[in-house]
């Protein structure tokens, strides 16, 4: 458990990719982002070719990371190249594999040459495109904690994501034949679904598909690194408004450090996160974008943070909530005499005053 909350866990070095939106993250806004498209994989702009002439037949891998934890975004990647550079260029230049098995200091290695040009360029660069969904936890938690039965599960927002970004690496004119999906829940019902949305390509979801095809290996790499980079910037935007450091990035004066306010990889398991998770709780508003709230651990915490100073919330019962009402309800009683005459003149002037037939 404690090798699995170390490869979970961001360095603090990290590099930040482009799929970063500090602006979002910080509002708590979910978003998407596209690596531009490498010319090499769009369909041939040759004068003496039929604008119907496809690119490169491509593969394209779906993955994620942070479905579990209690802080910071889920974040759902695609990856695609051509088919031919699928295991050669991954697997044995690059030794993609699941980003769970790999350091984090590897995977940070991999997504700065996947998004870092050079003078000698790698096909790694050249060659290959990849996408991100991240889904903030004020969305996750606003959807699982819909009122009567409209429950939006975390299932339903992962596939609603995959969908998303397969599409709009097809909207850019990438030919993808082929499809390779991390499941989840149950991989035929799953694939069945994806079959009907996208009947052009040979669709496989499988158990374990980050460890099996390359292509959903990178996907996994550009998920995590997003995720941890994520986790990275909400927390530095902590330790600043909190002034434990300034704006040039130095120590503040008052006597704490950075990791004062380290929340570690963010899954309830890990020590660093619950610790954290109690120690900057608001009494009233509990933690802010980062966290999600409808996890059983922030929960817990709100439901039983009196005892700790916390202010107890309680919401009035609506007396009529059982109460049915009828259209006309809402409309006042027709007026009567001299009133009837005000409204009459009223209404009649609203547009315009009246004209007779003789103006037409």
């Amino acid at each position: 458990m404690t090798e699995d909350i170390a490869l979970e866990t961001p360095v603090s070095n990290v590099f930040i990719p482009p799929s970063i939106h500090e602006p979002a993250l910080l509002l708590g806004d979910s978003y998407v982002h596209f690596s531009p498209v490498p010319p090499a994989l769009l369909p041939p702009s040759s004068e003496t070719t039929t604008p119907a002439t496809p690119g490169p037949e491509c593969c394209l891998g779906v993955d994620e990371a942070g479905r579990g934890p209690v802080l910071g975004p889920m974040v759902y990647g695609v990856f695609y190249l051509p088919i031919p550079l699928s295991d050669p260029l991954l697997r044995q230049t690059h030794h993609f594999d699941d980003s769970k098995v790999l350091t984090p200091a590897v995977r940070s290695s991999l997504m700065k040459t996947l998004c870092t040009p050079s003078d000698e360029p790698d096909e790694l660069y050249t060659s290959c495109g990849w996408a991100i969904s991240s889904l903030s936890p004020r969305d996750i938690s606003a959807g699982m904690l819909r009122p009567n039965g409209g429950m939006y599960n975390l299932n339903a927002q992962a596939m609603d994501a995959t969908i998303e970004l397969i599409k709009g690496v097809y909207e850019r004119g990438v030919n993808i034949k082929e499809i390779f999906v991390d499941t989840i829940g149950q991989p035929a019902a799953y694939q069945k679904k994806l079959e009907r949305i996208f009947p052009t390509a040979k669709i496989t979801v499988a158990k374990k598909a980050d460890s099996l095809y390359p292509c959903v290996s990178a996907a996994s790499v550009c998920a995590k690194v997003t995720r941890d980079a994520a986790l990275e910037t909400l927390w530095r935007a902590r330790v600043k408004a909190r002034g434990l450091i300034g704006a040039d990035g130095e120590d503040s004066e008052k006597g704490e450090t950075e990791d004062d306010m380290a929340w570690g990889s963010g899954y309830p398991s890990d020590g660093r996160c619950s610790t954290w998770l109690k120690g900057n709780m608001h009494p009233v508003f509990g933690w802010g974008q980062e966290c999600r709230f409808s996890w059983g651990t922030a929960k817990d915490l709100l439901e039983t943070n009196t005892k700790n100073g916390g202010v107890k919330v309680e919401w009035p019962v609506d007396d009529d909530a059982g109460d049915t009402h009828r259209l006309t309800d809402f409309f006042s009683a027709a007026p009567t005499g001299e009133e009837a005459e005000d409204v009459g003149d009223e209404l009649g002037t609203w547009f315009g005053t009246p004209a007779g037939l003789e103006a037409f």
